[in-house]
């Protein structure tokens, strides 16, 4: 087997398995001979049994990452079993529309803080809580979109959030280069099929895809040659 990736005999730690269409699924479908072991964070007990149906025997833990108390509880957990992460997949995004799309000047100041504390935010906070349980030179990626610098109504405030996400992989790199060369990407995909595409219908038309990434040296977009060119479990284009 050409273990391309280099995760051969590595576990990777996932979050934000929702069904069988989600990123971290696809994912570790095409890992090299799904070589990694893979450890999945879900929300909720109910989303574990749901999910469960879908991974088979694979470790599941249950984590809601707006409350500071359950990151420390998976922290122990994770610990507790001796896990080292070569790599951690962040794929967490929410929004709540109740009462459906309005015009970005009257979004609620509650749900877009709630929003930026669940999508962006928390990125940051299982980055600190969880950053002993990562090797030296893991990688840690998160999914973000094909453009923040388009305003497409149809996506509510979500590009906003996710334009916060982006920035903040540079000072997370910046804060782990102290002690770590643990590199921060984001996969910025063009529209795909999948199940949340379908609510935005006015984002069908095709945006290229874009993949940002930061390494300990600092650097925005491609992130330079060598090791830093792996992206964890990079999905086929």
């Amino acid at each position: 087997m050409n273990d391309f990736l280099g995760l051969s005999g590595k576990t990777l730690l996932v979050f934000g398995v929702a069904n069988k269409k989600a990123w971290p699924i696809t994912s570790a479908e095409r890992s090299p001979q799904r070589a990694p072991k893979w450890v999945y964070v879900v929300r909720s007990q109910e989303r574990r049994q749901s999910v469960a149906k879908l991974l088979g025997p694979a470790e599941i833990h249950v984590c809601d990452v707006e409350f500071d108390d359950q990151i420390a509880r998976l922290h122990g957990e994770l610990a507790a079993k001796g896990h080292q992460f070569a790599g951690l997949l962040h794929s967490i995004a929410f929004a709540d529309y109740e009462g459906g799309m309005k015009p970005f000047h009257e979004t609620p100041r509650r749900a877009f803080l709630r929003a930026f504390d669940i999508s962006c935010f928390s990125l940051i906070a299982l980055s600190g809580a969880l950053k002993e349980l990562l090797e030296p030179d893991a990688s840690v990626v998160t999914v973000s979109i094909s453009t923040t610098r388009m305003a497409s109504e149809n996506y509510g405030y979500m590009a906003p959030l996710k334009a916060g996400l982006d920035s903040s992989l540079a000072f997370l790199a910046k804060s782990f280069s102290r002690f770590s060369q643990v590199r921060f990407n984001a996969v910025a995909p063009g529209l795909l099929k999948n199940e949340r595409l379908g609510r935005h219908s006015g984002l069908r038309r095709f945006v290229p895809l874009r993949r940002a990434g930061h390494s300990p040296q600092g650097g925005r977009g491609n992130p330079g040659g060598g090791e830093r060119r792996r992206v964890l479990a990079q999905p086929a284009v």
